[in-house]
């Protein structure tokens, strides 16, 4: 019986071994994509994380995944009270506690203090000049220019001082922050001091600052802020002499507490 030889049939494509090494180079391709990717740590975001493992913040406001070997325990701790929110500790460490002594005859608020106000005002017939009023940021007192100053001019008369002083008494009372602006008309100036009404209503602020400043003892120059506003908040139109007078103004922003400058 003659046997036939099977021819051999041309194999296709890429050889087995081929297909074998690709998926190698593939795997390993990947596995150093995976350490790159790794190696790249956001560390505002691993910050944070850290931050609340170490604060435990995370575990006291859900229940803890690990059955508990006496669940009656954590329910007696909070029927007594003693597990509290780290939140609340933080704001109530910062109340600021006055000197009953220092504060003696002092307003105690910005109301008492608006109040306190009006009535010096009242008593030095300063209607005309002045005025204070309360609003959403906190008390708000408006000073005209022929009070303080000469017309083009950011030095102090010494027809504002007496109630500047006043003002600094009250401040020294209080922890407020205090905000203080700087505002003209709208026609032009051009000095070689003040080649803008920018520059005169920013100089005027910080003449108001820096009297306070150096005639108070106890006020923070952190506080204070100057703001520069020149003819670009007007109270009245900008069309008579009257109205002039009362858009050259500074005004002393007395802020609510908790209200930023």
């Amino acid at each position: 019986m003659k046997f036939e030889r099977r021819r051999k049939t041309d194999q296709k494509g890429s050889p087995k071994w081929m297909t074998t090494y690709a998926d190698m180079v593939t795997l390993i391709l990947v596995f150093f994509i995976l350490l790159f990717s790794m190696s790249q740590v956001n560390l505002v975001k691993f910050d944070a994380i850290a931050e609340s493992f170490q604060n435990k913040m995370v575990f006291e406001f859900y229940p803890s995944l690990v059955d508990n070997e006496n669940p009656t325990d954590q329910v007696k701790i909070q029927e007594n009270g003693q597990l509290s929110n780290k939140f609340n500790q933080s704001t109530n460490s910062s109340i600021i506690i006055a000197d009953p002594e220092h504060t003696a005859g002092q307003p105690s608020d910005l109301d008492d203090l608006l109040k306190e106000v009006n009535q010096y005002l009242e008593s030095h017939h300063l209607q005309d000049t002045i005025s204070a009023s309360r609003t959403d940021q906190g008390i708000v007192l408006v000073l005209q220019e022929q009070l303080l100053f000469d017309s083009g001019e950011a030095a102090i008369l010494e027809a504002g001082k007496p109630f500047l002083n006043k003002v600094g008494t009250l401040l020294a009372a209080i922890p407020n922050e205090v905000k203080v602006e700087g505002h003209t008309d709208n026609r032009p100036i051009a000095t070689f001091k003040y080649p803008s009404n920018w520059e005169l209503s920013g100089a005027r602020a910080g003449s108001v600052i820096r009297y306070l400043l150096s005639n108070t003892e106890g006020l923070k120059q952190s506080r204070f802020t100057a703001s520069a506003y020149a003819d670009t908040r007007p109270v009245v139109p900008n069309n008579s002499t009257e109205n002039w007078s009362k858009n050259r103004r500074v005004e002393i922003v007395i802020l609510d507490t908790g209200i930023s400058s």
